[in-house]
């Protein structure tokens, strides 16, 4: 039985690094069962680079009319800062960000020395090891809820230590600022979107911002 929803706000998906909008489905058809329209953008870091993925990203914003909200996995959360934070067009009433790396991963200095994945993601990739790219990345001026994993490895022989992870991105580098409020789960980084309690996390942060939209 299909959910409703008093607000007619549109949900904007973007997906991460190395992904396709396919690895979003499944958190797709739980958004739209409960009663949202929802709309993919879709990019390929190794035949555009980071700033012409952003340029395309704030023309794709500016076309949306209507109230309108964003779901970003991994990558596409630096993208969404970094295309809002030179967009005119209306803001999103909400962000929610599911393993994005808001300060910089330790791992992408590591993968970034291996041609391999130099060719593949290109200049998203070369941004991910560089500290300047994470300090000049534009703040969110929308409402945002961060979600996290922490099942990845930790001990003496993980690249993270004793910090919780999510096998790909750490919990300490999922914050925006100190004070957040980071939402965790015992998920990996590659696949969360597709667990139960993550896609209810998303829909109830979402019904929230549509919420205090029509109270507003």
């Amino acid at each position: 039985m299909q959910e409703t929803d008093t607000s007619a706000m549109k949900i904007l998906l973007i997906h991460g690094l190395s992904r396709t909008p396919l690895s979003l489905l499944l958190l797709e058809r739980r958004l739209q069962q409960a009663g949202w329209t929802t709309e993919h953008f879709a990019y390929t870091a190794v035949l555009e680079s980071y700033d012409r993925i952003v340029a395309r990203l704030q023309s794709r914003l500016h076309r949306i009319q209507e109230p309108y909200s964003i779901v970003v996995h991994s990558l596409g959360g630096l993208l969404t800062r970094s295309a809002l934070g030179q967009n005119e067009s209306a803001l999103p009433n909400h962000v929610v960000m599911l393993g994005t790396p808001n300060r910089q991963p330790r791992l992408a200095t590591f993968a970034n020395q291996i041609p391999l994945f130099q060719w593949w993601t290109g200049q998203c990739g070369a941004n991910l090891a560089e500290q300047a790219f994470f300090v000049n990345l534009p703040p969110l001026e929308s409402p945002y809820t961060i979600i996290a994993g922490t099942s990845g490895p930790r001990g003496v022989w993980s690249p993270f230590g004793a910090d919780l992870n999510d096998g790909i991105v750490a919990l300490n580098e999922t914050y925006l600022s100190p004070c957040d409020r980071v939402i965790t789960f015992p998920v990996y980084h590659t696949f969360m979107m597709n667990h139960w309690h993550v896609q209810e996390t998303v829909v109830q942060a979402l019904k929230l911002a549509a919420n205090a939209t029509i109270s507003a």
